[in-house]
């Protein structure tokens, strides 16, 4: 396990070893002590379980966008002066059914700032003007995003695979602006009450920190902050239906953005999703990939071409997903190169090389991932949401490393269905294109 090991940690030591869990009122807190000088980092993440139908989503979206407009004991240039002077960061993020926070400070600092996330994340001021601007930024987006092929193609993709109480589903523009024009700041209000906190919060920290102390910052900036009540508000299974055949006409957009999937009845933490994952990047997961390598490089039919696993965690399924990008004279022939090397790998598989090649590649971008204060702390918060415990560190190269040809190809046989794809593309399309799945 040394090959996965940053150059600041013990080369004998299993990360399991190093990481020390504690219980702070509802946080589960994990901290990994790194002989790095005076730098801290730290990622965490809660559920917040949004009901989408209800347009949770992009009230969600609203809320994390006002945590750093301003608390109830802080405004909004009293925060910068606390993060610039010390040359720290915070930051939110909406996952979906998560709330994502991060921070970055001196060790001497931690404290101070991780006071101020814990306003942030507690007690947001809710400002009326501040709401407002937030509002106005979020319907620009959605009324910019009608313009673009990509979304067009994905929205109408993810119509056909999921239903609007799944968090995967993507409602029209029209209905999101039309939702986020009757959003209330008391609806802000009354969601982050009821949606934000969580006996599911979950806090990681790694650098030169002491647990003790920082065991006691904790508890004295967020141990009080109790969970929420909010029940899972979504769907947790796709839809299976009939392959569809969706044209997107975009007069004036003359490159065609093609996105083709179906639904994965998998979740992360079930073994196969590992053994899924190899075979999508063998498959079309970076640039030596074998849709690049074919569509690509040897038929020049695209500038770029890949496939995923997406929309998956260990609550909900997501899909396969295929994007491609096409000009309106080499789409035809473009869509049907793609089919037959998705058609080709399920059927002969991968090959011993490929796979090598590929575990090469991915053990290695782990070990890069891990060569930072902030990369550890991502990486172990990431195992810990899939479900896995603070060993994940050490065994996903391990899991790398033991899959077989014969598991890959079998998963892709039982799981990947290129007969059952569905396809959007957006775009200038031709009205005599024949191939339709």
């Amino acid at each position: 396990m040394s090959s996965t090991r940053p150059d600041f940690l013990p080369q004998s030591v299993p990360f399991s070893d190093r990481i020390l869990e504690r219980q702070v009122g509802s946080c589960r807190l994990l901290i990994l002590p790194v002989e790095v000088e005076n730098v801290v980092s730290w990622l965490g993440s809660f559920t917040s379980n949004p009901v989408f139908e209800a347009g949770d989503e992009l009230r969600q979206s609203l809320v994390i966008s006002m945590l750093d407009k301003g608390t109830r004991r802080r405004d909004r240039f009293e925060i910068a002066d606390v993060l610039e002077n010390r040359g720290a960061e915070l930051h939110f993020r909406d996952r979906g059914i998560r709330i994502g926070f991060s921070g970055r400070a001196l060790k001497e600092d931690v404290a101070d700032v991780m006071d101020v996330m814990a306003e942030q994340l507690t007690e947001p001021l809710f400002d009326r003007e501040e709401f407002l601007k937030a509002r106005l930024r979020i319907a620009a987006s959605i009324r910019r995003s009608i313009e673009r092929t990509g979304v067009r193609a994905s929205r109408a993709l993810r119509q056909q695979m999921f239903s609007p109480a799944h968090p995967n589903y993507s409602f029209e523009p029209e209905i999101e602006l039309a939702n986020l024009d009757e959003m209330t700041l008391d609806s802000l209000q009354a969601y982050h009450q009821g949606h934000f906190g969580s006996e599911a919060f979950t806090l990681v920290v790694a650098g030169d920190v002491d647990a003790d102390e920082m065991e006691e910052i904790v508890a004295r900036c967020l141990g009080h902050w109790s969970g929420n009540n909010a029940a899972p508000g979504y769907e947790t299974a796709a839809r299976i239906g009939a392959p569809s055949w969706l044209p997107l006409q975009m007069p004036d957009k003359t490159n065609i953005d093609v996105r083709m999937g179906h639904p994965l009845a998998v979740r992360q933490n079930e073994e196969v999703y590992t053994t899924l994952y190899i075979a999508n990047f063998i498959l079309g997961g970076n640039f030596s990939s074998r849709l690049m390598d074919i569509v690509r490089d040897e038929m020049g039919l695209t500038y770029g071409v890949n496939a995923s696993l997406t929309g998956i965690n260990r609550h909900y399924d997501g899909y396969w997903l295929v994007n491609i990008t096409l000009s309106e004279d080499k789409l035809e022939e473009g869509l049907e190169a793609t089919k037959n090397v998705l058609a080709d790998f399920v059927a002969q598989g991968a090959t011993a090389d490929e796979l090598a090649d590929k575990k090469t590649t991915l053990t290695g971008t782990f070990k890069v991932q891990l060569a930072t204060t902030n990369g550890l702390a991502a990486t172990i918060l990431r195992g810990l949401e899939r479900g896995f415990g603070r060993d994940y560190l050490d065994r996903f190269p391990e899991w790398i490393e033991a899959t077989t040809l014969e598991e890959i190809n079998g998963a892709v046989k039982a799981h990947f269905d290129p007969g059952s794809l569905h396809t959007a593309l957006a775009g200038s399309i031709p009205e005599n294109i024949t191939i339709q799945g």
